[in-house]
């Protein structure tokens, strides 16, 4: 399901959204009652140290409750090693840190400023692997690169 926020400044898609029936939920087009949605957010590995997975799942519920115009309290992670869900309570510390993460990704954007990528092995399994491309790091920047070009393009005489 495609998600967005206008507030937030992003976009994104929720792998899953399940509605549950619940008598404080919204009403769905077509269906009788009222629903809450539910995130869920698949995995292929196993739970991770850090709190990447839960900030992702919660960017997505803060999408949808600015979309929906409802409360949405937790979803889950599911994980495909240990083929169980994972549930995840979206925290006023949880959604301070998404609005703080996604403040510093626009102010890197209104710089025109990208991070340096340093490729991990994690790097294969990632769906935005072919946006980031992160073996070109290993090579040299986009700034040198971009140099590089244009110094090529200066120097042409047969152009």
């Amino acid at each position: 399901m495609r998600v967005f926020s206008a507030s937030l400044g992003i976009s994104g898609a929720c792998d899953v959204v399940e509605f549950h029936p619940d008598p404080d939920g919204i009403p769905l087009f077509g269906r009788s009652g009222l629903w809450r949605p539910v995130p869920i957010e698949y995995k292929r590995g196993a739970p991770k140290p850090h709190d990447a997975d839960a900030l992702q799942l919660c960017a997505q519920a803060m999408c949808l409750e600015e979309m929906l115009a409802c409360p949405i309290p937790a979803g889950a992670l599911f994980y495909g090693e240990t083929r169980r869900r994972q549930p995840v309570d979206f925290t006023d510390s949880l959604r301070q840190t998404v609005r703080t993460m996604l403040e510093e990704m626009h102010g890197y954007f209104s710089r025109g400023y990208t991070p340096v990528v340093r490729p991990t092995k994690s790097c294969n399994a990632c769906s935005l692997k072919n946006l980031c491309l992160p073996k070109l790091y290993r090579k040299r920047s986009a700034k040198a690169y971009l140099a590089g070009r244009i110094e090529e393009d200066a120097s042409c005489e047969n152009c």
